[in-house]
């Protein structure tokens, strides 16, 4: 479990993350990175999006905790918004190696923030 202080939670920070973050993607899931403006240096926070076609409300939960696990937030810039999308596969989700795929989409996600923050 997330902390409050970690968490997502406004629709307007989701679309906010979704439409004009970075955006990365890997086979199971499609990964967001918004960075905020530093005045307000606040910690990462994380949002999920985990629809209906994934499987029945058992299935969806399991792979949010999955998610949560895997997700190494500390890593994340400190004023980052971040929203993970599972996508709809014909791969079962407890079958997905999601600490793989999430720590590759966080490593590639912190790589281009880094990449944007030197070209700025």
């Amino acid at each position: 479990m997330l902390p409050k202080s970690a968490r997502l939670t406004s629709p307007n920070d989701f679309a906010r993350t979704t439409k004009s973050g970075l955006r990365v993607t890997t086979d199971h899931f499609m990964g967001y990175l918004y960075l905020q403006s530093e005045s307000s240096a606040t910690s990462a926070r994380l949002g999920l999006v985990i629809g209906k076609r994934i499987g029945n409300s058992i299935a969806r939960h399991r792979l949010a905790r999955q998610i949560r696990h895997a997700i190494a937030i500390e890593k994340f810039p400190t004023n980052g918004m971040i929203v993970i999308r599972a996508l709809a596969t014909s791969t079962p989700a407890h079958q997905i190696d999601v600490i793989t795929e999430i720590a590759q989409m966080s490593e590639k996600l912190i790589a281009r923030a880094e990449k944007l923050a030197v070209t700025q």
